[in-house]
């Protein structure tokens, strides 16, 4: 069992299926059976695809973070940092005109996130060869 990753696979599904919402009532509101015509459209559609691009890989490295038997906190860390960058650079993003501070500071904590998380799994792989 991965408690922590399970946490905040949990949040992130949870937080996807809103965002794939925010596509539909779009495509709805404005007509849009099939593409990204309008503004509004593409921009839930691309915070959903963003979300769906970047979580992925970064539930994967928690995951093997967890499995390879990094402390509690550090998991923790990760996924509140994963979180918290998801949900600003959908919030900037989605937004008309766009919160471009809002997006730069969600990548920066996804990629933040990812990059300490795969530093420290390289680590661990070097130091048990």
């Amino acid at each position: 069992m991965l408690p922590v990753t399970g946490l905040y696979a949990g949040l992130l599904g949870l937080y996807f299926v809103w965002l794939s919402t925010r596509v539909i009532k779009a495509r709805r509101l404005h007509r849009v059976a099939l593409g990204t015509s309008h503004r509004l459209v593409e921009r839930a559609a691309r915070a959903q695809g963003n979300f769906a691009e970047y979580v992925p890989l970064a539930l994967l490295l928690i995951m093997l973070c967890e499995i390879n038997g990094l402390p509690d906190w550090a998991l923790h860390v990760f996924g509140t940092l994963l979180l918290a960058g998801r949900i600003l650079h959908a919030t900037g993003i989605a937004q008309e005109p766009e919160n471009f501070r809002w997006r730069v500071l969600g990548m920066s904590l996804t990629f933040t996130m990812m990059g300490v998380a795969a530093a420290a799994l390289l680590g661990l792989a070097i130091a048990t060869l």
